[in-house]
């Protein structure tokens, strides 16, 4: 991959002022604020300790959730978290850019790491605008004349224009952090090195993310095969003509995916058998999962794949030389219904092909089965993957690469 943007290696960092953006974001109990994941701030440990080891005095900025969300709380449990996994004191401050916040930068010292309130706290922070707009925002306005140089190691958000993404961009010298630089490298070095068969396995909640990807994979030749699970699985299977039953239908109607339906049968005909979905469905029938055929799907919910669909995919899976997931194959939450998403995990695990889990769900489910270490990557960001993967631009890496090379 060109280099197209600056890396920590670009800059020499120590007794400077050096601002990161993290994507610490995680699950968390209600009740007790405990993180109950703490993948993401494990995985950003290297750039914050990287940088804190240069002498930079390290200022950290990140997001928790989203207003209105149950778990949209403060970032003080992140700061003890990444404290315990630095083994080095993770400073905080509950503000932004107030005077005690401000008074906090000045005063840190080289090394020292300081942690500002959760970003979303700003109300600005969620709109997405253009890096031109974001860095006359109060947040960019305030913070830029404290530090000398911005990092985005924030991968997961790199598909968001927001102000704490692109808005520092514009007048402070800016570069990509490990994480960053690491996701970016090795999905687009795999996608311009593909080899064949090359299968993509694409499932989950978010359909139009998939069929965006499934058009742009097909088109430029990348996969030979689609394999659609969940709610995806469920829009290919009714556009190919089989009856899911009523009470899924409405299920994608209501969700405001219909338009998906005629997408997908535009792409069955013009990829044809490229195009799998499910050949038997899991239901829940008297509380139990029945695995049913395709053509007999009764009016109930859709809640996996079914025995046979998975040995099907499964095999397409083992014989492939590059295998990109993204998705789990059902509400994999229940283990009435985990088996697909397993299942399928299982099989890249073992294959000897190249293999790549898209970040979100899959991501965890992955990790809940301790199969990280046995997949070629697995991806800290499963919108900003799905993005890449679908032929978009990621608003935040394109601030990066229109930042001047060297200041």
């Amino acid at each position: 991959m060109d280099k197209k943007f600056n890396t920590i290696d670009d800059f020499d960092v120590e007794g400077k002022t050096v601002l990161v953006r993290i994507d610490i974001n995680a699950p968390v109990d209600p009740g007790s604020g405990i993180i109950l994941d703490d993948t993401r701030l494990k995985l950003h440990a290297q750039t914050v300790k990287e940088l804190s080891n240069k002498g930079a005095k390290v200022v950290l900025l990140a997001h928790q959730s989203r207003p209105g969300k149950k778990d949209f709380t403060t970032l003080s449990q992140h700061a003890d978290a990444l404290s315990d996994i630095l083994n080095l004191r993770v400073k905080y401050v509950d503000s932004l850019f107030s005077n005690s916040a401000k008074e906090a930068i000045r005063a840190l010292n080289p090394h020292e790491i300081l942690l500002l309130e959760n970003v979303r706290f700003f109300s600005e922070e969620t709109l997405s605008r253009s890096p031109l707009e974001q860095s006359k925002t109060i947040l960019i306005r305030h913070l830029s004349p404290l530090i000398d140089y911005y990092v985005n190691d924030a991968f997961a958000a790199a598909h968001r224009s927001q102000a704490s993404l692109v808005g520092f961009t514009v007048n402070t010298p800016s570069a990509a952090g490990r994480v960053m630089e690491k996701e970016l490298t090795v999905i687009q070095d795999a996608l311009d090195n593909v080899e064949h068969p090359c299968v993509f396995l694409l499932g989950g909640m978010k359909p139009d993310d998939s069929i965006d990807v499934m058009d742009n994979v097909l088109s430029n030749g990348t996969a030979d095969s689609i394999l659609t699970t969940g709610i995806v699985g469920n829009i290919v299977l009714w556009a190919s003509g089989a009856d899911i039953g009523e009470v899924n239908k409405k299920f994608i109607i209501r969700k405001g995916y219909e338009d998906m339906v005629a997408k997908s049968r535009e792409l069955i005909d013009r990829f044809g058998d490229k195009v799998k979905y499910p050949i038997d469905v899991a239901c829940e029938i008297n509380g139990e999962r029945v695995d049913i055929d395709y053509t007999e799907i009764p009016n109930e919910s859709i809640f996996d794949i079914g025995v046979k669909t998975i040995d099907y995919y499964a095999k397409e899976i083992r014989d492939a030389k590059y295998i990109f997931a993204n998705g789990p194959a059902g509400v994999f939450e229940d283990p009435k219904f985990a088996m697909g998403t397993e299942d399928l995990i299982n099989a890249m695990a073992n294959s000897d092909g190249f293999t790549l889990i898209g970040g979100g769900h899959i991501a965890a489910a992955t990790s809940g089965l301790g199969l990280e270490e046995y997949m070629s990557h697995l991806s800290s960001g499963g919108g900003a993957c799905i993005s890449m993967l679908a032929g978009k631009k990621l608003a935040a890496v394109d601030a990066l690469k229109n930042v001047k090379i060297s200041y």
